[in-house]
């Protein structure tokens, strides 16, 4: 028996551990206080603040949208996509393109696109493969939302987009905070547990700090907990909680060997079968948009 190497492992496992400890820690006092965010999340989230204002005309929010290069060449590409201008007529201008879009739709593109940014930063490289698989889903999510509030209900379906984009926002966070603490970088799958633990409380109290509306801070909870009731969408809980699932639910980005299509997950799959095609090609759409 080697003594030497039981002690290493011992050590290595009791510093993993105090450093998820430390992590939670340090989440919990950091979202009693200031939220900090790289500069590139900050800039989405000043804009989208200032664009809150209902008042704002389409010239003066061209204006501060084009204070941001990449959002703005973003906003054009989505104006003038196949899911936003299907008869080919070209939005010439950003303010063109922003007329089209509508002032929520380009809040939440924003969003999106930092989100993106954040999950391709050259610090989260320790955990790239589990931020690239995590940031599809949200984007799948976020079709989906958009699909099943257009097609399912009467709530505005850019509002929804903006519920699936968020859903998992405690993990994004929890991924970007790890990067700063190496036992967990040099693990990164141990940190899934974790995250699977915590995310969604994590999330809620980060969506009120981000002054989303209560009725998406309240759509975000307990999405991952599967539900037994037949398959009804009439809130917008409902739609994120299918949309999730239609994403591929947590087994996506979390443990690869559970069948999505099996169990509840299945029977949702099943009866939302005429939306998948539709869900995959919007998908594609908004992830070059958000890339």
């Amino acid at each position: 028996m080697d003594t030497n190497q039981d002690a290493s492992a011992d050590k290595v496992g009791k510093a993993l551990n105090d450093q998820r400890f430390q992590m939670l820690e340090d989440i919990a006092k950091e979202l009693t206080g200031v939220v900090v965010f790289p500069t590139s999340f900050d800039a989405a989230l000043r804009l989208r603040k200032e664009l809150q204002n209902p008042d704002l005309a389409t010239a003066r929010i061209a204006s501060v949208v084009s204070l941001e290069p990449l959002i703005a060449t973003r906003l054009m590409h989505m104006a003038n996509s196949t899911l936003y201008s299907p008869d080919g007529t070209p939005a010439r201008n950003l303010q063109a393109a922003i007329s089209r879009l509508g002032v929520n739709l380009v809040r939440t593109t924003a969003l999106g696109i930092a989100m993106g940014q954040l999950m391709r930063a050259k610090e989260m490289s320790s955990f790239s493969d589990i931020a690239q698989t995590l940031w599809n889903h949200s984007v799948r999510t976020a079709a989906a939302a958009r699909i099943l509030a257009r097609t399912q209900t009467r709530i505005n379906p850019d509002e929804a987009l903006l519920a699936g984009l968020v859903h998992d926002l405690g993990a994004f966070y929890m991924l970007y905070r790890a990067v700063q603490y190496p036992e967990l970088c040099a693990r990164p799958d141990t940190l899934k547990h974790l995250i699977m633990q915590w995310h969604e409380s994590v999330g809620v109290t980060l969506l009120h700090a981000l002054g989303m509306s209560e009725e998406i801070v309240e759509a975000t909870i307990d999405h991952d907990q599967l539900r037994t009731t037949p398959v009804v969408v009439r809130k917008l809980s409902d739609i994120v909680y299918y949309s999730n699932i239609l994403a591929g639910a947590h087994f996506e980005w979390f443990d690869q060997n559970i069948d999505p299509n099996a169990g509840e997950p299945g029977i949702v799959r099943r009866h939302f079968r005429d939306l998948l095609g539709e869900i995959e090609s919007d998908t594609r759409e908004m992830q070059a948009v958000f890339a």
